[in-house]
């Protein structure tokens, strides 16, 4: 017997049936976009010849300025051991006072050279999203910062270490030996670590609203120095008490202090927050103005 052909039946109304559905498209994930803008960043971060030696000199003037600082003073130069009061981990980290420069410079140039070549218009059309240029940008000038300012900030207290007791502060004189398990100490070290970072995201964010890597240079560099010297000259002791405590800095070195904080005009942990609030205020209102006027 002979198998029966299948009957092909048409479709009703003499149409072919509909196609099938195409399979649905690959989930694409949202943080390509934001790798993609952070391994730009770090390419142009490390390719800006001035970036290694702004690194290298943060951590070469912080350590050295630290070690000249507590090589200088002696416990022969006081009544009694006892009696100098020193904050030897705020005399060891000296150095930040003045490595907070190069940070700011680093912040600034990374912004600000590029509106000055001009390559920033090159960025924005391969990352058309300025929130994410500018939020990677910070990123990855923080993280460098950070290494530099541990470096530099763990160096000096282990040299200060070193060379503390053979000028005489030991611990019978009643200065322990400096250690990251003594909770002041490691505040004051990972406190100031955050200090250099908030200052170098201040000179982004000043280089993000000025447009200029000079201008933002000379107006971070007053802010940061003739603020304090200004809060000094002042004969209101009002007046200084009032920059102390609001000003960026010196309210952000206060991190700095283990002893006798109650005489400081403002805390360690809300001075860093003062300062804090300067750096996130500059970066918000220029990321604000950046996506919203022409590069």
């Amino acid at each position: 017997m002979r198998r029966a052909r299948p009957v092909l039946r048409a479709h009703p109304a003499g149409r072919a049936p509909p196609p099938a559905p195409p399979p649905p498209p690959r989930p694409v994930l949202r943080t390509r976009p934001a790798l993609r803008a952070l391994h730009a960043e770090w390419t142009k971060l490390r390719t800006l010849p001035s970036s290694w030696l702004l690194l290298a000199a943060t951590v070469a003037l912080t350590f050295a300025v630290g070690t000249a600082a507590v090589s200088s003073v002696s416990t022969r130069e006081c009544v009694s051991a006892a009696a100098c009061h020193e904050d030897t981990v705020k005399l060891a980290l000296t150095g930040v006072w003045l490595g907070q420069a190069t940070v700011l410079v680093l912040g600034a140039l990374s912004m600000g050279a590029e509106y000055g070549t001009g390559t920033v218009r090159t960025t924005l059309t391969a990352i058309p999203h300025r929130a994410t240029v500018l939020a990677s940008k910070a990123a990855v000038l923080a993280a460098a910062t950070g290494i530099a300012a541990g470096t530099a900030i763990l160096a000096s207290l282990a040299t200060a270490r070193w060379i503390l007791p053979g000028n005489g502060f030991t611990p019978e004189a009643g200065y322990p030996f400096l250690s990251l398990t003594d909770t002041p100490t490691l505040r004051a070290a990972l406190g100031s670590t955050l200090c250099l970072i908030l200052i170098a995201l201040l000179g982004l964010g000043l280089a993000v609203l000025l447009r200029d890597s000079a201008a933002a240079i000379t107006t971070g560099l007053g802010v940061l120095y003739v603020v304090p010297l200004v809060s000094d000259l002042l004969g209101s002791p009002t007046w200084k008490d009032r920059l102390e405590r609001w000003a960026p800095i010196p309210a952000g070195l206060a991190i700095r202090a283990t002893k006798d904080l109650a005489r400081l005009p403002i805390g360690p942990w809300p001075g860093l927050g003062v300062l804090a609030a300067y750096a996130l205020g500059a970066l918000l209102v220029g990321g604000a103005i950046f996506t919203r006027r022409d590069a």
